[in-house]
C-alpha cells in the first residue's frame, strides 16, 4: 500500500469548520453516510477503516465504534431514502455525511440532482439526524478531477453545490469538514503536472491509497475537536534536515513518505506543512528539508513524541541525516 508522498508536507490545515468541533466522547457511535466514495472506505485501507484503527490505537479509552454506510452512485435524495435503516436504526450518535459527487457527476446522464432539490435534501437530513438525538458532520464533496487550473469540465458545477453544502452547514450550524477546499489546496500545492488522476484519486473521484490517508485525517481532525482553536494559540513544532550527501532520491523519498504518513498514524498532529528549501538566499547551511508539525498543546506533542510510530520513524531517519535543527514555538492559530 503505498504511503502518502512528499506533497502532504506541503499542507496547511486542511480541516475547516463553520461551528467549533465537539470532540468525541467515550463510547460514542460514529456512522460514516455517503456513496461509493465511503462504500470503499469502508475496506481494507480505506479512509473509513483507516479513522476507526487510529481511534482504536490512539484513543482506545474512549471506545468508539466507528461504522461504514456507503452505497455506490448515492445522491442526496438517496440518503434521504435511506436513511432510517443505514443510519438511524443503528443508533448513532455522530453522523458523518460525505456526499455531493454523484449528485453533479450524473448530471452528464440526466440523472443528477437539482440544486433545490440538494439542498433541501441536506437540510431534511441534518434535521431528521438531529431528531434522533444525534450530531451531523456535514462534508464537502472533493473532486472529479484533480487539474489544478480550473479545466476539469464539471468544477464549476461542483464548486456551486459545495457553495451551498457551505451555507447549509453555517445556516443550520452544523459542523463542516471542507474537503473541497481541503483538496483543492493539497492539489495546488502537489499537482504540478496537472493530471486529472494519480494525485488522490485513481480515476479523478475514487480515492486512491494516498486519498485515503488525506481524507482519514482530515475526519480524524474533525471528529477530534482539531479544527476548534485552543485558546488562539498553537504549538508549532519545526524540523530541519540535513541529509547524508550520499543518499539517493529514493532513499530520501523514503524518509519524506514515512514522515507524512505519521499524519494518518498519530491522530494528535493538527497539522503537517513543509517541504524543501527553495530560498534565494542560500543561507539553508546544507538543511535541504524543513517540516512544521502542529498542535494543541504541549502534551498532545509530547504523545506525538513518546509514540511508537514516531520512534519507528526515528529509527528509519536517524542513519541517514547528518545533523538535525528542532524547535517548538507557540503562534496564533488564525484558524489552523
Amino acid at each position: 500500500m503505498r504511503v502518502l508522498p512528499l506533497s502532504l508536507l506541503c499542507l496547511f490545515a486542511m480541516t475547516f469548520s463553520l461551528q467549533s468541533a465537539e470532540p468525541l466522547k467515550p463510547g460514542e457511535r460514529v456512522v460514516f453516510l455517503g456513496d461509493s466514495i465511503t462504500q470503499a472506505g469502508a475496506g481494507p485501507g480505506g479512509y473509513v477503516t483507516l479513522v476507526r484503527e487510529a481511534l482504536g490505537k490512539q484513543h482506545k479509552d474512549l471506545g468508539v465504534e466507528v461504522i461504514g454506510a456507503g452505497i455506490s452512485g448515492n445522491r442526496v435524495p438517496d440518503l434521504e431514502k435511506r436513511l432510517d435503516k443505514d443510519v438511524l436504526e443503528k443508533k448513532p450518535s455522530v453522523v458523518v455525511i460525505y456526499i455531493g459527487i454523484n449528485d453533479v457527476w450524473h448530471s452528464q446522464n440526466g440523472r443528477g440532482t437539482s440544486k433545490d432539490d440538494f439542498e433541501k435534501g441536506l437540510r431534511s437530513i441534518l434535521e431528521r439526524i438531529s431528531k434522533a438525538g444525534a450530531r451531523s458532520v456535514l462534508c464537502t464533496a472533493s473532486v472529479i478531477g484533480e487539474k489544478t487550473d480550473g479545466s476539469n469540465p464539471l468544477d464549476k458545477m461542483l464548486d456551486e453545490y459545495c457553495d451551498i453544502s457551505r451555507a447549509v452547514a453555517k445556516d443550520t450550524q452544523t459542523q463542516l469538514i471542507d474537503l473541497r477546499r481541503a483538496f483543492l489546496d493539497y492539489l495546488k500545492a502537489n499537482n504540478k503536472e496537472n493530471k486529472d488522476r494519480g494525485v488522490l484519486t485513481s480515476d479523478t473521484v475514487h480515492l486512491n491509497a494516498a486519498g485515503n490517508q488525506f481524507v482519514a485525517a482530515q475526519m480524524l481532525a474533525g471528529l477530534l475537536g482539531k479544527s476548534a482553536a485552543a485558546g488562539g494559540k498553537r504549538l508549532r513544532h519545526v524540523v530541519l534536515v540535513k541529509f547524508k550527501p550520499e543518499l539517493t532520491k529514493e532513499q530520501i523519498k523514503e524518509v519524506e513518505d514515512a514522515f507524512a504518513a505519521l499524519q494518518s498514524k498519530i491522530p494528535t498532529i493538527r497539522s503537517f506543512a513543509g517541504g524543501t528549501d527553495i530560498s534565494p538566499e542560500k543561507r539553508s547551511k546544507g538543511f535541504t528539508h524543513c517540516w512544521v508539525v502542529t498542535f494543541a498543546s504541549e502534551k498532545d506533542r509530547d504523545g506525538y513524541i513518546n509514540d511508537p510510530a514516531h520512534k519507528d520513524f526515528g529509527k528509519l531517519i536517524g542513519p541517514v541525516i547528518d545533523d538535525v535543527f528542532v524547535i517548538d514555538f507557540w503562534s496564533a492559530a488564525a484558524g489552523k
